[in-house]
């Protein structure tokens, strides 16, 4: 295969639900998703291969995620019923001041790919702490598959080389240290065998040393290096500074159910605003892919990415009205709102007070235990940058930084940026595990829990039917914002939609990987795990065959 002839996708196959018992990995990659089993084979748990999986992902799928990005998690202990929420995101450098910004120029945002982007790594000691309150083995035993994966090599899978190349062209290839993750200065291409013998030492560094290695020492003065190279301020006192934070999830009742999201600086907030106002309509005998259905919905999400926009930021600097946002009597004022027969295109964000490129995996293991967890660069390779000798790209999360010294989401040192990347996972009334969600993608993502959640617990999609259906999103997390629509949604419900006033583009092929990229693990009353994976991305899910 090459790059004369490209692989495209038609969407054109149809795939069951995978059904299993013994535990099940979901995720983008097929060896990422292996890798995982592999740790259940060997008695580890659902923390354990979610942490196996997402190591694996950074070998296989290093556009979208790696050791150089943040991370967030969900995990459902069986024993307890209980819901926890790992914030593995990190923090500004020191010296990232808005001042310091305003006198390089920058008055509206950040470059996207500039070296002031790079937050501290929070992915690294994300793994360690997951493990160290959740798992059953150790950070050496976890990141064994993914070393071996990196060392031996790997066929890059179709969809992944395509995203390979666009990175190459943005960013990747003009970095010095990019050229540890390319073959002969260009993308792999689909098929092409890849080795990263650079990540594996520092999966060996990090194995040997736990997250201490990386936040300390080579790695971190290497980190620090490449960034004050091309003229950022992060530097070793800030990654030695770095630690995760085990925070209290956030959840709305949905149809019986309840989802669980990371609370601010993610943005799964967005998510649970928009199934609030949602809950508030009657689905009735809609149809799914009808216009009435699809307007409601891109109406609902518009107001939750209005008051997202406007709240979420690093609840250390700023005062996030939460319980208040979520409300019922919130939910009931902000729905008076919406117009069944005409888009709105101005949404403003409310005042509770007065009256956010990754991959995303589910597991769930033979105990019933759960884990949701994200992992990501952000707009696939991050910065492009590559600490020299280790195989590894760093994040841009500091683009979401707001540059308005108003905004609570204002750049300043130590802080958190609004985050994009949000894991999703729904309990039952009685407090048993339904299953661990997530739908990756820049701010796709609330906007695919929505609609994913709204498949399964409105109209009883199985989790493969629920991830095949056909997508809205409203561009660029904009409540104002044009809505792609993903071939497939009747050209009769395109048509009314725009005569409602929505501004439509409609997406086939290689575009709809902009749609998100989910994995979905049910598991029923019985103890069966029904799994499913999305169509857009190369990876599946998979079940041991009973319980080791």
């Amino acid at each position: 295969m090459s790059d004369e002839r490209p692989w495209a996708p038609t969407f054109s196959s149809r795939r069951s639900p995978v059904l299993g018992r013994g535990g099940m990995v979901g995720s983008s990659q097929p060896l990422a998703t292996a890798a995982g089993l592999r740790i259940l084979s060997e008695g580890g748990n659902a923390a354990d291969a979610a942490i196996a999986t997402a190591a694996a992902l950074n070998v296989t799928e290093p556009g979208n995620t790696g050791i150089g990005g943040d991370c967030f998690g969900l995990f459902y202990e069986a024993s307890s019923g209980e819901v926890t929420a790992l914030n593995g995101s990190g923090r500004a450098p020191a010296g990232l001041t808005l001042a310091r910004l305003q006198a390089k120029g920058f008055a509206a945002e950040l470059p996207r790919y500039g070296a002031h982007t790079v937050t501290v790594p929070g992915a690294c000691a994300g793994w360690q702490d997951t493990l160290a309150r959740h798992g059953r083995l150790s950070l050496a035993q976890v990141l064994a598959p993914a070393i071996e994966l990196a060392e031996a090599g790997y066929p890059v899978a179709p969809m992944t080389a395509g995203i390979w190349r666009g990175g190459v062209e943005r960013q990747l290839g003009s970095n010095r240290g990019g050229q540890e993750l390319l073959i002969d200065g260009r993308a792999p291409h689909a098929g092409e065998i890849f080795r990263n013998p650079t990540l594996a030492r520092t999966f060996r560094l990090v194995a040997e040393g736990g997250a201490d290695a990386f936040y300390q020492g080579e790695i971190a003065e290497a980190i620090a290096a490449v960034v004050h190279e091309h003229g950022g301020v992060l530097d070793v006192d800030d990654l030695a500074a770095h630690h995760s934070e085990w925070v209290d999830p956030i959840s709305t009742e949905y149809r019986g159910h309840r989802v669980w999201e990371c609370p601010p600086n993610g943005q799964g907030l967005a998510a649970l605003l928009a199934l609030g106002l949602f809950r508030g309509f009657d689905p009735g005998e809609s149809e799914p892919l009808g216009a009435d259905r699809l307007h409601l919905l891109i109406e609902c999400m518009r107001l939750a990415f209005a008051d997202a926009r406007q709240y979420i930021s690093d609840p250390a600097f700023a005062e996030i009205p939460v319980a208040e946002l979520l409300s019922q009597a919130y939910a009931d004022e902000r729905r008076k709102l919406i117009d069944p027969r005409r888009a709105t295109l101005d949404a403003r964000h409310g005042a509770p007070l007065a009256a956010s490129d990754t991959v995303q995996l589910s597991t769930v293991d033979a105990d019933g235990n759960a884990c949701s967890f994200i992992n990501s660069n952000y707009m696939g390779f991050g910065t492009g940058l590559v600490p020299e000798g280790f195989g590894f790209t760093l994040q841009n999360r500091g683009h979401n930084f707001s540059l308005d010294p108003g905004h609570p989401n204002v750049v300043a040192p130590g802080k958190r940026p609004y985050h994009t990347i949000i894991p999703g996972l729904i309990t039952r009334a009685d407090g048993s595990l339904y299953g661990p969600f997530g739908v990756m993608g820049g701010f796709m993502q609330p906007q695919g829990h929505l609609q994913v959640v709204v498949a399964m617990l409105d109209d009883g999609c199985d989790p493969q039917s629920a991830l095949d259906r056909p997508r809205f999103q409203i561009d660029d997390g904009e409540a104002g914002g044009s809505v792609g629509i993903e071939d497939g949604v009747p050209s009769g419900s395109l048509e009314e939609l725009r005569r409602r006033g929505h501004d439509l583009r409609v997406a086939e092929g290689w575009l709809r990987i902009t749609f998100g990229r989910g994995q979905i693990i049910r598991r029923d009353a019985t103890g069966a795990l029904w799994g499913g994976s999305d169509p857009r991305a190369d990876g599946c899910v998979m079940t041991l065959p009973w319980s080791l």
